[in-house]
């Protein structure tokens, strides 16, 4: 790679430019070619030379290391890595000055599944599609593109049927799938009538997805679902009635105490940021090779972060008194307050932006009523999520905190895009280094904000359990215009 360097780089450690050229290495070279052109530098023979094989065998260390489980989506890397383990273990010559290195080496291989897990695992929900208690309240394991999920695929009548996909499926698998379950002859299939498949949103808004699309099931809406049908029944497609129950009455929301809400909330994010693998931030803003396969993780999180703002809008709009929403109001600025204590910024962020949409912010009698102390404090926070001279509060905020904590992720993201868009990845066909420094630099304040681990003290009582239950599958209204709709019937002349 040294040779492909335009000008000299500013002096870094050698553990920080290794770290650089692993992590973004795939932003001008696929995984495979990385690892065929490592190969290749290793030296034949065992009277070849110690230092370079030393150099080889670091870079294959750190790479396996930073890798880890995605490896299990990538077969014909996983190869060359074997090719290459092989060929070190059997260099007897490296046994006496690289001892640790080879240990090293072993158990990390032994660690790291280069092969595909078999096929009969146990199928994972995904968040959204939580029905069962005793689903929502385990932990949170990381999800891969080969992992199995239960689908509702829905049909222009609204019935449906419930298939098992891979993750990373593509929409062509899909309709094989369901038309399977319809039991489609071929000839149908083949002829102009073969199925489509159509994301709907809850507001009406669908469009089609091209066959060749993957990963599809983490990148709907929050109430979005999939439809298949032929292309003369699209435009007849009406989205499903509302999943929530647009009824007044007293959630779980009204008898939790705040900080109970406030911690189950930081508990299951921080579970959803740690399962997210530092690779997938830069997948996601720069479409690597491995595309949207490896970045479910991050699209989950983003999706309970709409979620959550979303949450905070349907509660308030679902209390006709007014004074019970007034409560409601002061207890979610509460709730704001203490995930910001908690370190939680994602949280803080989605509740902050939620009590922000223009279908609450517009209900003035309800305003009116919050005591002057929560008035201040909301102002307070609208200041530090403010976005003028690119975040800077929020950012001098974040700067003083020590891990763990929960980063605004979009703006992460945003940082990532505009480092990507701001300067070319090659100048004169070679590697900018100094951009994919930049880009590592970011990915490893991630690292850091997880460098600790999360300690909350949650009880196990009934009552928490039913907290936690809440939490992790809010129901929620997403339709802006029905937000609007319940928002004129509680206060009519309210502007």
């Amino acid at each position: 790679l040294t040779g492909r360097v335009p000008t000299p780089a500013p002096p870094s450690p050698p553990e920080s430019l290794l770290d650089d050229i692993v992590l973004t290495h795939s932003l001008f070279l696929p995984t495979e070619r990385f690892l065929q052109q490592l190969h290749q530098q290793y030296p034949w023979g065992e009277g070849a030379g110690l230092r370079r094989k030393r150099a080889v065998l670091a870079v294959l260390l750190h790479f396996l290391e930073t890798y880890k489980g995605l490896l299990q989506e990538e077969e014909s890397a996983g190869k060359v890595i074997k090719e290459l383990y092989l060929l070190i273990m059997k260099d007897t010559s490296l046994y006496q000055d690289l001892e640790d290195e080879i240990l090293k080496l072993h158990q990390l291989v032994e660690t790291v599944e280069l092969k595909r897990p078999p096929p009969n695992k146990q199928v994972k929900p995904l968040f959204r599609h939580f029905r069962r208690i005793d689903s929502c309240l385990q932990t949170r394991v990381a999800f891969r593109g080969s992992d199995e999920i239960f689908c509702r695929v829905y049909m222009p009548d609204h019935s449906y049927v419930t298939i098992r996909s891979r993750l990373s499926a593509s929409v062509q698998d899909i309709l094989t799938s369901v038309t399977e379950k319809l039991q489609y002859s071929e000839e149908q299939s083949a002829r102009e009538d073969a199925l489509i498949l159509v994301t709907m949103a809850s507001s009406g808004e669908k469009a089609v997805l091209q066959p060749s699309e993957e990963c599809v099931f983490t990148t709907l809406g929050i109430n979005s679902h999939l439809f298949a049908c032929t292309r003369d029944t699209f435009d007849s497609l009406v989205p499903l009635p509302e999943e929530i129950q647009v009824v007044p009455g007293d959630t779980e929301i009204h008898r939790a105490e705040p900080e109970e809400i406030a911690n189950h909330l930081t508990a299951f994010h921080w579970e959803l940021f740690r399962c997210i693998h530092e690779l997938e931030f830069v997948d996601y803003v720069f479409h690597g090779e491995r595309g949207r396969r490896e970045t479910a993780n991050l699209e989950l999180l983003l999706q309970r972060c709409s979620e959550v703002q979303h949450w905070v809008g349907t509660e308030l709009l679902l209390c006709e008194s007014l004074g019970k929403r007034a409560h409601l109001l002061k207890k979610l600025i509460k709730i704001a307050a203490i995930c910001k204590q908690n370190q939680d910024m994602l949280s803080f962020y989605a509740v902050v932006i939620g009590l922000n949409n223009a279908a609450i912010s517009r209900l003035r009698l309800t305003w009116e009523k919050l005591p002057g102390k929560f008035k201040n404090l909301f102002r307070k926070f609208e200041n530090l999520t403010d976005p003028c001279r690119n975040h800077k509060t929020y950012r001098e905020v974040l700067a003083k905190m020590k891990p763990p904590l929960i980063p605004f992720v979009p703006l992460i993201l945003k940082d990532l895009t505009f480092l990507h868009e701001g300067s070319k990845t090659l100048l004169d066909g070679l590697v900018n280094v100094e951009k994919l420094h930049c880009i590592a630099e970011k990915v490893r304040t991630i690292r850091k904000y997880r460098s600790r681990p999360l300690c909350l003290e949650l009880e196990a009582s009934p009552s928490q359990l039913q907290t936690k239950a809440y939490v992790r599958q809010l129901r929620v209204i997403d339709n802006q215009n029905l937000l609007f709709e319940l928002s004129y019937k509680l206060e009519p002349g309210s502007q």
